[in-house]
C-alpha cells in the first residue's frame, strides 16, 4: 500500500485497520440461473464475488464491470450494487457477504480499493472458499476463530495484490480531526501537551474529547502520546549514539519515568532493547 505518511502514521494506521470486526453472513458456490438479478442501494455489507466460469455484470456506483473468470471482486459496504446475467452462459462462483466494521464506520469506508483482481492461485483460492463455506456450518467450538483467520486472511490477500489502495482520511469529519490531532502530537513530543490544547485543535469540548480520541485510536491521549515516544525511543536506540538519559532528555521525560514506559511498552530495559541490535541487524 503506498501512502505518503511517515513511520509512525503508518504503524498506526496498520494497527488501526487490524481493529475491523468481521462477520461472515453467508459463504457458498453457486450457478446462477438466467434470472439472477438485483439492485440494492447503499447495500449494508460486502459481497466476495469469485468468478470460476461463465459471464454477467456487477455494478458498483456508477461503474459497470464484466467479471471473468478467475478474477475476485469485492462490492464494497455503503456503495450502490447491482448485478445480473448477459447469456445463458451464466457465472459459476463462490461468494460470501461479510461485514468488516471499526467502530460506526466500514473497513472499506476507509480503505479504497481496486474494485477486483486477478487471482494468481485460483486452486488456493478456491481452498479458501471451501474453509469458509465448511467453517460457516460447522458447530465446532473453534469455528469461529477459523473463520474469522481465513477470512481475514482473505482480505488481507485482496487489499495486497490491488492495483490502487488508499485510506480515505476524509469519510467523516472526525478523521479529518483527529489527523490533525495525531499530526500535533508528533510535531510536539517533547512538550507537556495537555488534553486542552487538544480538544481545541479537535473543537470538541475536553470530556467529550478524551472519549472520542480513545473510540478513534484504542488509546488515551497519555497513551497514545507514550506509544509515540516509545517508537521514537526506538529509532534513537537502534539509529544513534545517544545514552539512554540524553534520549529520555529529546523526548521530554525524567530518566526512571522513561525507563519504565519504555519497558512497559517493548518488555525491555532501554539498553537491553539496544543490545538486540546486532541481532536485528542479522
Amino acid at each position: 500500500m503506498k501512502t505518503d505518511m511517515n513511520e509512525s502514521q503508518r504503524t498506526f494506521w496498520k494497527k488501526y485497520i487490524a481493529k475491523a470486526k468481521l462477520d461472515l453472513s453467508y459463504a457458498a458456490y453457486t450457478k446462477v440461473t438466467r434470472a439472477w438479478q438485483d439492485e440494492n442501494d447503499a447495500c449494508p455489507f460486502n459481497r466476495l464475488y469469485y468468478i470460476r466460469e461463465g459471464e454477467g455484470y456487477v455494478r458498483i456506483g456508477d461503474r459497470t464491470y464484466y467479471p471473468k473468470p478467475d478474477e475476485l471482486y469485492l462490492l464494497p459496504a455503503g456503495s450502490d450494487q447491482a448485478y445480473g446475467t448477459i447469456s445463458e452462459h451464466t457465472f459459476g462462483k463462490y461468494w460470501a457477504h461479510f461485514t468488516a466494521k471499526i467502530g460506526d464506520l466500514d473497513l472499506f469506508q476507509i480503505l479504497q480499493t481496486s474494485p477486483f483482481i486477478k487471482v494468481k492461485d485460483p486452486d488456493a483460492l478456491q481452498s479458501t472458499f471451501e474453509q469458509l463455506i465448511t467453517y460457516r456450518q460447522s458447530d465446532e467450538l473453534t469455528s469461529e476463530f477459523r473463520l474469522n483467520a481465513v477470512l481475514m486472511t482473505c482480505i488481507a490477500d485482496f487489499i495486497d495484490q490491488c492495483d490502487k489502495v488508499k485510506l480515505n482520511l476524509a469519510s467523516t469529519p472526525t478523521f479529518e480531526k483527529m489527523n490533525s490531532v495525531l499530526l500535533y502530537m508528533e510535531q510536539h513530543l517533547a512538550e507537556n501537551v495537555s488534553v486542552d490544547t487538544l480538544s481545541r485543535i479537535a473543537h470538541y469540548h475536553p470530556n467529550y474529547f478524551i472519549n472520542a480520541f480513545k473510540q478513534f485510536t484504542g488509546y488515551s491521549p497519555i497513551q497514545y502520546m507514550n506509544h509515540l515516544r516509545c517508537e521514537k525511543a526506538k529509532d534513537y536506540l537502534m539509529m544513534t549514539d545517544l545514552n539512554v538519559s540524553q534520549i529520555a532528555d529529546t523526548l521530554g521525560m525524567e530518566l526512571s519515568y522513561f525507563s519504565r514506559m519504555f519497558r512497559e511498552h517493548t518488555g525491555f530495559k532501554p539498553t537491553a532493547f539496544r543490545d538486540l541490535k546486532p541481532q536485528l541487524g542479522e
